[in-house]
């Protein structure tokens, strides 16, 4: 059988172009000439039809593509986020985006939450909303975000470098009024302890030095609001072999820091941040001078004998109290964040403690912290530039606070007002879940990664090698 390929007649009318192919019987059965035959039509066809052959190959190529990449997209979103349903999937762009945002934490640190009875967390929680919202609710979101995150969580205990002990304190035993009660504090992580000791072989091996406690409250783990009681009470003897997450810190000697510990910031929910900066004036400016909302004493002496803020507040009430420039005030107001923002300085002074939750929200709503308060330790101060985000006045100063301010206001006002724009300095003072790079939990983690020298598991691992 061989093939005769003819041109077509062309219509002068319509052209045409393509070929007749007529097959037709051939009783020479010459091998070499049906071979030749079959080359020229393989060219004579290609030759004439590869635009199509081109497009055929080319759009079976971005077909199979897409269905490969589809998939690529579905698997990497379903580790991203579990309730994501497939006809609300991200971009791939959106996933490789999110992907660089995640922490990346050197060293490959790993960190074994301890799974307590609901009694030491969730069962207080649970009865009331309040515990995750307060001041002191930084136990409850950094458990949280620890439980969120699976790039340094592990379910494996062997693996870990730290051990994290999720106990709520301050969400136990603080009252209505935010003045906590702590006195039930070192029996509830004592029991804590005994049930990890009984559980785990984890803690007896080390005395507890790789495991990580949250201590959110006036003077860290001495569990006591008045700094008499608490350096008398002491931080417990099973707990100062361990790593204190604490909001107190001070740069000199202290009883209640004792202990390898991180000073962190107290807790703010995002969410009124955000509320708050909704509310902001449209036009941005800020008609209130020097702000201070909160608890200040005519007569310092209150009636436990202890003079309240060392007296401080109820100087800068003294002597700026109906003063036109200054906005002070001693009642609680549930909108007060508001206030802040329309702020141009914000008035931190220390209270019992020298921390003050104003540090959080007036850095983070934009409004200048004037920290009074001597000797205090920030938050992350060896990575958060307080110096180019706050001022700090002296305690004894408090009388030429007026002066002090209307310097900072002619000179480097609008230099410290445009680093607080800075979004890096808002993101490591608040805690999200899940876990953002450079947030507070971020932070915490880069503060453990430094002290990875206490991690049983490496030091083991170099004794092997």
């Amino acid at each position: 059988m061989s093939l005769d390929i003819k041109r077509p007649i062309i219509n002068k009318t319509k052209k045409k172009t393509g070929f007749i192919v007529k097959m037709q019987l051939n009783n020479n059965n010459n091998n070499n000439r049906g071979g030749h035959n079959k080359r020229n039509l393989f060219f004579i066809f290609f030759r004439h039809y590869y635009r199509w052959v081109i497009w055929f190959f080319l759009s079976l190529y971005f077909f199979t593509s897409y269905f490969a990449g589809d998939q690529s997209s579905t698997t990497t979103t379903s580790l991203l986020s579990n309730h994501q349903t497939s006809s609300s999937l991200p971009s791939r762009a959106l996933i490789e985006s999110s992907a660089i945002l995640k922490p990346s934490l050197s060293n490959g640190m790993k960190i074994y939450v301890y799974d307590l009875p609901a009694k030491f967390n969730v069962d207080w929680v649970t009865a009331s909303d309040r515990c995750s919202s307060h001041l002191f609710a930084a136990e409850v979101a950094i458990h949280r975000a620890l439980l969120s995150d699976s790039s340094v969580r592990t379910l494996l205990p062997e693996e870990a470098d730290f051990f994290f002990v999720p106990v709520y304190v301050s969400c136990n035993f603080s009252t209505a009024n935010g003045f906590p009660s702590l006195s039930h504090a070192k029996s509830l992580i004592s029991s804590a302890v005994d049930f990890i000791s009984e559980h785990y072989p984890f803690w007896n091996r080390t005395r507890g030095s790789d495991h990580v406690f949250v201590a959110s409250h006036d003077f860290g783990a001495c569990f006591h609001a008045m700094e008499d009681m608490a350096i008398q009470e002491g931080i417990p003897e099973f707990m100062k072999n361990s790593i204190i997450l604490q909001t107190f810190g001070v740069t000199y000697k202290h009883p209640c820091q004792e202990a390898e510990h991180v000073v962190i910031p107290p807790y703010i929910p995002p969410e009124s941040v955000q509320r708050a900066l909704e509310k902001a004036p449209a036009n941005g400016r800020r008609n209130i001078w020097a702000f201070f909302r909160g608890k200040m004493e005519v007569n310092p002496k209150n009636i436990s004998g202890r003079f309240y803020s060392k007296g401080v507040r109820t100087a800068i009430l003294k002597k700026y109290g109906g003063r036109r420039r200054f906005y002070l005030n001693r009642h609680r107001f549930a909108g007060y964040r508001s206030e802040i923002v329309r702020s141009v300085f914000c008035l931190c002074p220390l209270g019992w403690a020298p921390w003050s939750p104003r540090l959080v929200e007036s850095a983070v709503l934009g409004c200048v912290p004037v920290v009074i308060a001597d000797g205090i330790q920030l938050p992350f101060s060896e990575t958060v530039r307080w110096s180019e985000i706050s001022l700090t006045v002296a305690e004894k100063d408090v009388r030429n606070l007026r002066k002090i301010l209307e310097h900072v206001a002619a000179t480097n006002l609008s230099v410290i007002q445009r680093n607080l724009r800075e979004p890096a300095f808002k993101r490591a003072l608040l805690y999200n879940v899940p876990m953002t790079e450079g947030d507070a939990t971020w932070h915490i983690l880069e503060a453990l990664r430094r002290k990875l020298d206490r991690s049983y598991r490496r030091r083991s691992s170099v004794l092997s090698e």
